[in-house]
């Protein structure tokens, strides 16, 4: 196979052309061409007007037995030929092992579910809340009259967090090994977008991402795998030989393997897990807030006058406040949504969210700042929960249980706000205006004015002042870090962290991989064993 860099199209012309595009670059007839495939898709906006489309591709010719004599006869850094390698997890483990526990269906744990399942360990998967249908349902139910259930919410339920997100699946992560691409296949499998295998940024958009996850949770039980909804781990038992789970503080079930893909907001659960001894650290994190702006603005600074024929487009900023606390963007929603997020009664906790249109009017981002455990009012390892409560205690106070929503100029002069100026916000859930200095910690909102004063340098307007800001974006990471040595196992024996909410991921991808690796590290030790199916 060839692989083709640096092909440019301009902004609107088809991709038709990359196939005769190709073939020139090879000095080859495209009938000599057998089959071309998109490996990556950017945007190069660097000299607008001009914009350009920037691919990189996969060729097959004919013959493919020309394709190394014809690359090194051209000699261009640009084209290479290239093998791809599938991802493969061999089995070497020979403890038999049926019905491994997964607890939590965030990312993390459907990936290592998956994986399990597809391998012959029929797992079980435990979650708190309920299925995708029935959590939409319930979320929506939430935004339209703020009654909240515990259980079943925008942090709590099938596919995890993420699901009521942009699903953004790009991620820093290194990757030898070729879990990125599996987990990108496997959402293509399952009903995502093919586009989502190249574009540089990828996103599913929340709408589609629903019925992927409906779609994994269906195979995972027709390859023997049992998922439980309504079934949250209230306890662990270890003793001597004896290990045990209890679940809705009733049911007890025993288990060889526990995989804790929790979740970065399942504090009842990190709480009980101190209690039994685990050991765990409180980790650095970061909090803010969301801000808005007309998603029109944000195109014309990106893409100059073809900005109202582009897709929505994205931003990054970061800068560093006086203090050297960071201040940057995260989780960018262009075209999307500000969602209260909250998982507990009386505290307000908000996030983005976007479509796979991108269809709304506005662009929202977190904008936050680094905090470590020496904020933390609470120096044990559970500290950066007690922050983050205390956050949204205050935010739910300042918007009287609704979003608290405020404009810049009012934030910079330590007032609440009276009304919107050009342009109002795109949210799911009630607002209120309020004054978000009175939530934030000092320093925290000082470093964020300082910040976004630098990111008018990088976009311009971006610091005008009737910029929407909403509060409080306390839910970036988790606050904890479950311990685990080098075979991915804890303290506690047969117990295995994993995923965002145990501190070893930071997104939907990252924590899917994490959660392969997961799976990894349990079939160097078990075999599949073929056990009756449990009664649960």
């Amino acid at each position: 196979m060839i692989q083709i860099q640096q092909i440019k199209l301009r902004a609107g012309e088809s991709e038709e052309r990359l196939k005769s595009l190709a073939a020139g670059r090879l000095r080859i007839e495209p009938e000599q061409i057998r089959s071309l495939r998109i490996r990556k898709k950017s945007i190069d906006a660097r000299k607008k007007p001009d914009i350009f489309v920037v691919y990189t591709v996969d060729v097959l010719l004919n013959s493919a037995q020309n394709e190394e004599k014809l690359v090194k006869r051209l000699r261009d850094k640009n084209i290479r030929n290239i093998t791809e390698i599938p991802y493969h997890a061999e089995i070497t483990g020979t403890k038999p092992l049926c019905h491994p526990v997964v607890v939590g269906m965030g990312p993390a744990g459907l990936f290592c579910a998956y994986l399990l399942a597809l391998n012959g360990y029929a797992p079980v998967i435990l979650e708190r809340g309920g299925a995708v249908e029935e959590r939409v349902c319930s979320v929506e139910h939430f935004w339209e009259t703020g009654e909240l259930d515990p259980e079943c919410n925008v942090q709590f339920g099938e596919g995890g967090a993420g699901t009521f997100s942009d699903g953004k699946l790009n991620t820093l992560v290194n990757d030898k090994q070729g879990r990125s691409r599996f987990i990108l296949d496997t959402f293509v499998r399952f009903g995502a977008p093919e586009a989502i295998c190249y574009d540089s940024k990828p996103h599913i958009g929340t709408d589609i991402l629903r019925t992927v996850i409906v779609n994994l949770r269906n195979e995972i039980i027709r390859l023997g795998g049992t998922v439980l909804f309504h079934h949250k781990l209230t306890d662990i038992e270890i003793s001597g030989s004896r290990r045990s789970l209890t679940v809705n503080h009733e049911i007890s079930m025993p288990f060889t393997v526990l995989v804790l893909a929790l979740g970065h907001s399942a504090r009842d659960t990190f709480q009980m897990l101190c209690g039994r001894q685990m050991q765990m650290e409180a980790k650095p994190f970061a909090v803010g807030v969301r801000v808005e702006h007309p998603q029109e603005m944000i195109n014309a600074v990106q893409y100059g006058a073809a900005g109202s024929t582009m897709e929505a487009a994205p931003y990054k900023v970061t800068a560093k406040a006086s203090d050297g606390r960071g201040v940057y963007s995260f989780c960018m929603c262009p075209g999307g949504y500000v969602v209260n997020a909250s998982s507990e009664q009386e505290r307000l906790a908000i996030n983005g969210m976007s479509n796979a249109a991108r269809e709304g009017q506005n662009a929202n981002s977190a904008l936050i700042v680094t905090v470590t455990p020496e904020d933390f009012p609470d120096p044990s390892p559970l500290g950066g929960i007690a922050f983050q409560r205390e956050l949204e205690e205050r935010a739910w106070k300042e918007g009287r249980g609704a979003i608290p929503v405020q404009l810049y100029g009012d934030y910079k002069q330590n007032r609440t706000s009276r009304g919107f100026g050009a342009y109002a916000p795109c949210t799911k859930g009630k607002t209120a205006f309020g004054n978000l200095r009175n939530v934030l910690p000092e320093a925290v909102g000082t470093a964020l004015e300082e910040g976004i004063e630098q990111f008018s340098r990088q976009i311009p307007g971006f610091n005008r002042e009737d910029m929407i800001m909403e509060g409080v974006e306390s839910r970036t990471s988790s606050p904890v870090r479950l311990n685990r040595d080098s075979d991915f196992l804890s303290n506690l024996p047969g117990v295995y962290p994993c995923g965002e909410g145990a501190g070893y991921a930071g997104g939907i991808m990252s924590a899917a991989m994490d959660g392969m690796k997961v799976f990894e590290a349990i079939i160097k030790f078990y075999c599949p064993g073929n056990e009756n199916k449990p009664g649960w």
